[in-house]
């Protein structure tokens, strides 16, 4: 998948908080779910490092009824962008100067943070989405989705100076896209600092999920926070093309890049399997010692400093309609498997099989997969 990220239509200003509104408290319903919880809340770097090692441990049992969450669930929170993705579907991409005709078009919600979060709520895993949408068609949109896949929206904020943040992706016959975006609320009006309230539901959660589509600025207040509590983060590393900062790195437990984004930010060729392994050597020496690499078709492998690589081949998918938030989909997937308490080359497997189906089926939130057909391919295997 090819991106290109334009630069929002107003600039950032950090100081306009005005008509922003908050989402109304919901109540989510989801599977029962048993944890074992140890937190001391000593905030110092070397526990929350210590504790981080030993994440929560879920017992899920998906054949008995929903129930409500309770509060001894720590849920998983997704910071980042909301985008209402324009889509078109084309034969093959026009050359410079050239116009062509879309087969079709349609407009679904989507966004990273979003997409990752819609795929916690799908796989019934109490999640909190935190981003910014516009007061307009596109929020709405995206609201609505989201809140139809058991997303907890109480830390969504509408913004009115500034339109939802929007995408247009160009979907050839073969599944592979190419995605413009155009940053809108996502980039603009931003607090300067996250409310107290926002900033406590990271404290509280059970890991934490964080992309390159809203300020860094931002990610690194959530890592703070996150770090001071010892709450795992993972950073997808998808989004903005620029360097990332060195104070955000320090503070993430596990980095998401795909192949390109692996050799833009380290400068190194990422063809092979040998040079994937030798970029992610100058990850380990930016200071994060867990390197999650997508790798399209050749599947996925984690990355441990001082460890052997943990390799996932796909499972391959019996149609390929849309890659559309495919790598969100694993990326949350693997998420919601590692707070659970499974190890890390079962969370690469759980993974692997909710991004299997979800190629499966156009648009990016309509794609996440629910936990029962994740489970059902895995024991199909």
């Amino acid at each position: 998948m090819k991106g290109l990220t334009l630069p929002p239509s107003n600039h950032w200003n950090p100081t306009n908080t005005k008509a922003i509104t908050k989402q109304p408290s919901r109540t989510l319903s989801t599977i029962p779910v048993q944890v074992s919880l140890n937190n001391n809340n000593n905030t110092s770097k070397n526990n929350a490092s210590s504790r981080r090692n030993s994440l929560l441990s879920f017992a899920v049992d998906p054949s008995k009824a929903p129930t409500p969450i309770h509060q001894s669930q720590p849920p998983l929170v997704v910071v980042g962008s909301a985008n209402a993705d324009i889509y078109v579907e084309i034969d093959r991409l026009p050359q410079e100067g050239e116009t062509i005709s879309a087969k079709t078009g349609q407009t679904l919600a989507g966004g990273k943070g979003a997409n990752q979060a819609a795929c916690g709520g799908k796989l019934a895993y109490p999640t909190y989405f935190v981003g910014q949408v516009g007061e307009d068609a596109h929020g709405k949109l995206i609201t609505e989705a989201l809140e139809g896949r058991g997303v907890l929206l109480d830390h969504l904020n509408t913004v009115s100076a500034v339109p939802t943040g929007h995408a247009v992706v160009m979907l050839q016959s073969d599944g592979q896209n190419s995605i413009i975006i155009v940053g809108g609320a996502n980039m603009s009006c931003w607090p300067e600092k996250l409310s107290d309230e926002d900033l406590e539901l990271v404290r509280k959660a059970g890991i934490v999920l964080l992309q390159r589509e809203i300020p860094d600025s931002v990610n690194i207040q959530v890592a703070k926070a996150a770090w001071s509590a010892g709450v795992p983060v993972i950073l997808d590393a998808g989004g903005m093309e620029g360097p990332i900062p060195a104070e955000l790195l320090s503070l993430v437990d596990i980095l998401s890049p795909n192949e390109s984004e692996l050799a833009r930010l380290t400068g190194m060729p990422t063809e092979s399997f040998e040079e994937i392994n030798q970029a992610v050597v100058k990850c380990h020496e930016m200071g994060v010692k867990q390197i999650l690499v997508k790798l399209g078709a050749k599947g996925s492998a984690l990355f441990i400093e001082g460890e052997e690589p943990i390799r996932q081949p796909i499972i391959s998918a019996s149609k390929v309609i849309d890659t559309t938030g495919a790598g969100d989909t694993f990326t949350a997937a693997f998420a919601v498997a590692l707070v659970e308490g499974k190890s890390k080359k079962e969370c690469l497997r759980f993974a692997a099989a909710a991004a299997s189906l979800c190629v499966q089926v156009k648009g990016a939130i309509p794609s996440m997969p629910e936990r029962k057909a994740v489970l059902n391919l895995l024991q199909s295997l």
